[in-house]
């Protein structure tokens, strides 16, 4: 009894303290990362979820490397996913596009090979910008 009280009174602070704020675990060569519930950053790639549908988050891609001034795009799409490969300033981008659900899309970036969390955020906030214009 003893030893589960002693279990809790150590787990409930540390949830608390992983709630909300960014949170990285690493598991042998795999690294998962939380970003207040709304980026998952893996293996490089930091993930989003935007409600809109793939077919309108795909041309928002489009137009978002566009005004990025992405070079070298290479485009493969299939029935419910695809991807953009391209150069920014010299950064090798990559961008995966997945149909999740009908209105739902999830979209991964990775900037550079190795990943670069702030650059990927970048690029997901000019996507937000234009999935958000007319």
């Amino acid at each position: 009894m003893k030893k589960r009280l002693l279990w809790t009174a150590f787990l409930i602070p540390a949830l608390l303290l992983i709630a909300g704020c960014d949170t990285a675990f690493t598991v042998g060569a795999k690294t998962i990362g939380i970003r207040s519930g709304e980026f998952i950053y893996t293996d490089g790639y930091l993930r989003a979820t935007y409600f809109f549908p793939f077919d309108k988050v795909w041309p928002a891609c489009e137009k978002t490397l566009t005004g990025m001034k992405a070079t070298d795009v290479e485009r493969i799409r299939k029935i419910s996913q695809g991807t953009f490969k391209a150069m920014i300033q010299d950064e090798k981008v990559r961008i995966s596009v997945d149909y999740v659900e009908k209105e739902i899309t999830a979209v991964s970036i990775m900037v550079g090979t190795a990943g670069n969390n702030l650059a990927s955020q970048l690029i997901h906030d000019r996507l937000a910008t234009t999935l958000k214009t007319p």
